[in-house]
């Protein structure tokens, strides 16, 4: 199943959704990040960078460090500081992409096991906590109490938004709110940060900072909107984890929110079954997608998701036409064209 909605947020988007704008933007820096990000896992206990190399080396776009130092280039900032916040960025959300796939019990990340089901769950978690640590050593590295500030409090908000889908996780009375509320913290945030960090290192105006800063927000929910979807409609490898892990482990996203409010009673019952008593059984997940589609769930949820990325486009207005915007506008709709 796919969903296909049309998508032209901007004249300047290109006419292919690739994020081949950005990575051929800021590939040489991207290999002085790489080189950073592998200096930083070294360590004298054997397990730290096996555990960190097994994730770090899995094939990741590595998305957020190209956006930081996108919006650094957009902000026409020279120095070396991008590169080093651009590996913080990257350190921080590989942490919580193994400490997310403990609390999950996930298997798979980006089509590999998870490191929870090589190393186990306590050694996952403790590298986790190092990469951290490597993170915010780099942020004072860099000497910017700003973006110190920017980067710490995204990990304050990353953990509260954490902590919020997993006190939400199996109630199906989530409202779209509330569920936004969780995805701009745990997702959104720290796209919202990578992307402010650049035009603060290079002592942009208040106004451009907080351009970059909604740029980043939206581009980060409507990401998140469109894994929402993939997880229903995408594949395996599109998705980087097995598709169903949100039905199979009860969380509640927004296809779900809107199904469930635009059911009959015996659907929200089944969804209270599954999704919260944890009762699921053949063909569950088949009549899951079914109800799904049957809603426009799945279809309302990418029309959601193109209204943030008009949003993250939008914000970007400030800036004059040149190859950074243009990256930036391009990785809004690459991001969307998933679902094709």
């Amino acid at each position: 199943m796919a969903v296909v909605l049309p998508f032209d947020p901007a004249a300047e988007v290109s006419a292919a959704p690739s994020i081949e704008g950005i990575v051929n933007l800021v590939r040489a820096d991207m290999e002085r990040v790489n080189a950073l990000i592998l200096s930083r896992t070294g360590s004298d206990v054997t397990m730290i960078p096996e555990v960190a190399q097994h994730l770090i080396s899995s094939g990741g776009k590595r998305l957020r460090p190209m956006l930081t130092l996108a919006t650094a280039g957009l902000a026409a900032y020279q120095g070396d500081g991008a590169v080093k916040l651009a590996a913080s960025v990257e350190f921080m959300h590989t942490a919580t992409l193994l400490h997310d796939d403990v609390v999950d019990d996930s298997e798979m990340r980006r089509g590999k096991l998870a490191a929870r089901m090589l190393w186990g769950n306590e050694a996952s978690v403790l590298v986790g906590d190092f990469l951290l640590g490597q993170a915010f050593r780099m942020m004072i590295e860099v000497g910017n109490l700003t973006a110190l500030d920017i980067l710490s409090n995204a990990a304050v908000v990353i953990a509260e938004g954490e902590v919020a889908q997993l006190a939400a996780a199996k109630n199906t009375a989530t409202s779209e709110d509330e569920y936004l509320a969780v995805i701009r913290g745990k997702t959104a945030e720290l796209f919202a940060a990578a992307c402010e960090v650049g035009p603060v290192l290079a002592e942009r105006p208040k106004a451009e900072q907080v351009a970059c800063r909604s740029y980043g927000m939206n581009l980060g929910i409507a990401f998140q909107l469109v894994d929402d979807v993939l997880d229903y409609g995408g594949s395996g490898a599109a998705l980087g984890k097995n598709v169903g892990d949100d039905f199979r482990e009860g969380k509640i996203t927004l296809p779900i929110i809107l199904a469930f409010r635009r059911g009959t009673e015996e659907e929200r019952d089944f969804w209270r079954r599954s999704l919260e008593r944890g009762e699921i059984g053949e063909g569950d997940l088949a009549r899951a997608v079914g109800l799904l589609e049957c809603h426009q769930a799945l279809a309302d949820t990418v029309k959601r998701a193109r209204h943030y990325g008009s949003m993250a486009c939008d914000a970007l207005g400030l800036f004059p036409a040149g190859p950074a915007k243009r990256a930036l506008l391009d990785v809004v709709e690459f991001c969307i064209s998933r679902v094709n």
